[in-house]
């Protein structure tokens, strides 16, 4: 599927609604007790809101003023444990709707352009990337982490589905 910025906006929309619909009355049972090596949906969601402060937009405004000339600030994939202490899940869903919709208007803003697509920039890690990648993985950044809720969902289950198991390919590993 070649890349379009209207598509791209149908999916970053729709992520705030999705996880609101999908936690927002669930239990702490639910939703909780996750690891740093085992997010939970409130570590995922804080993870998100982390994301939304200090990767996607910024770096596609470092892109725009700077291209390659100047890396991207590297992004501390675990700064939502401390960040989050201390806020309820509906706190930060709340946070993370307003932000995202902050970062839609920005987006929409930089009147993205197949040209702009193309300027690149310098990824602290991976090294050169272009505003296409940038804004392809976050669309793809967001599906992943909904996919991630969902199996750690399930897996809370996983031991009581007993012979079914073998049929539910989310518990597979």
């Amino acid at each position: 599927m070649q890349f379009k910025i209207e598509q791209a906006i149908e999916i970053l929309t729709q992520t705030p609604v999705t996880l609101r619909a999908m936690l927002g009355s669930l239990s702490e049972d639910w939703t909780g007790g996750g690891t740093e090596d085992n997010w939970s949906p409130y570590d995922i969601v804080g993870h998100l809101i982390h994301g939304e402060k200090t990767d996607w937009i910024p770096r596609a405004r470092i892109i725009l003023e700077h291209g390659a000339s100047r890396p991207f600030t590297p992004f501390d994939r675990w700064a939502q444990f401390e960040n989050s202490r201390g806020k309820t899940l509906t706190q930060l869903l709340d946070e993370f709707e307003t932000l995202r919709a902050e970062n839609l208007d920005a987006l929409r803003a930089m009147d993205i352009t197949p040209d702009k697509l193309a300027l690149k920039g310098m990824h602290p890690e991976l090294g050169e990337i272009d505003m296409e990648k940038l804004l392809s993985t976050w669309v793809v950044h967001d599906l992943n982490h909904i996919r991630q809720i969902v199996k750690f969902m399930a897996d809370k289950y996983s031991k009581n589905v007993g012979v079914w198991k073998q049929y539910l390919l989310i518990l597979q590993r």
